[in-house]
């Protein structure tokens, strides 16, 4: 019986790349793209223009948890339901309005849409059951430059390279360490740490997780480098993962980011009421 990521090589990624990137994320790579956009997180972290707006905002360090369903919400509404859907034309709304109350220079814009793009790429080739294909990668990239452009955007890209090309210059010219960056850095991670570890034990697996970043971004977070043998045993045990992954049946199920369970939306959500409201600026109107 096929499955559903067999449609893929059949769609074009210029004109199908909504498909091939809900298949992908949905289906074919499910875990992975929502470990790697959640580390994703961290490399927009260490660029201190970036952190330093969430800082001030206080949302990251006040309600850590709901930042971040928003914001997986929020790119998961155009992603699974498509991006001119009404929910997905609703989402990018709500992103712009967000956004359109701060002052946010276009270059981290489109830093950050960049990690969108490379980081999942880039966890699949070291982590995944396989990487994304040739044809793949470039729907994805697709994708994302589509989302972009509706964003408002400026200077997007044209292909993958032209994201990683534009990326290495930002994180060679602007990865520095701030306190902001570790403020919200400390508190991404203990939140992730969170989902799957009892409170008391967060500190001490904070390694763990530290290990699968690299030299770099990790002096820009003013994290600690994990003991050697640490970081081995981790990357040791990613590939085993890996390799139990292409033993397993593949996913014939959709998982969708906007059906699963969140403690702070026990009974679901409406998109208007997500995301951040600037003092002073209005309120999440109410039903």
């Amino acid at each position: 019986m096929r499955c559903p990521e067999d449609e893929i090589p059949a769609l074009s990624a210029e004109r199908d790349y909504e498909r091939i990137a809900y298949l992908l994320t949905c289906h074919a790579f499910a875990w992975d793209i929502e470990r790697a956009l959640e580390f994703a997180l961290f490399r927009t972290y260490a660029v201190p223009s970036i952190s330093g707006l969430l800082e001030r905002t206080g949302e990251f360090l006040r309600r850590p948890r709901k930042r971040y369903d928003d914001t997986e919400l929020l790119l998961s509404e155009p992603l699974e339901n498509g991006l001119d859907s009404g929910r997905g034309r609703e989402a990018i709304g709500r992103i712009n309005a967000m956004h359109g109350s701060y002052r946010i220079a276009n270059e981290d814009m489109l830093y950050v849409l960049g990690t969108f793009v490379l980081e999942p790429v880039r966890w699949l080739e070291r982590f995944g059951r396989r990487p994304m294909t040739p044809h793949e990668r470039a729907g994805w990239t697709n994708y994302y430059r589509a989302l972009g452009r509706r964003m408002g955007i400026e200077g997007i890209p044209e292909d993958f390279d032209g994201f990683a090309a534009q990326n290495a210059r930002v994180e060679r010219e602007r990865y520095r360490y701030a306190d902001s960056n570790r403020a919200i850095g400390t508190a991404t991670l203990d939140l992730l740490l969170g989902f799957y570890l009892p409170r008391p034990l967060i500190k001490a697996a904070r390694p763990v997780a530290l290990s699968l970043m690299d030299a770099p971004l990790l002096a820009a977070m003013g994290f600690a480098p994990p003991p050697a043998g640490l970081r081995r045993a981790v990357l040791a045990a990613m590939a085993a993962r890996a390799a139990v992954l292409r033993r397993l049946p593949r996913r014939r199920r959709p998982r969708r980011i906007t059906a699963l369970h969140r403690p702070g939306y026990p009974v679901g959500y409406r998109i208007a009421e997500l995301g951040t409201w600037p003092a002073g600026r209005g309120e999440p109107p109410r039903p």
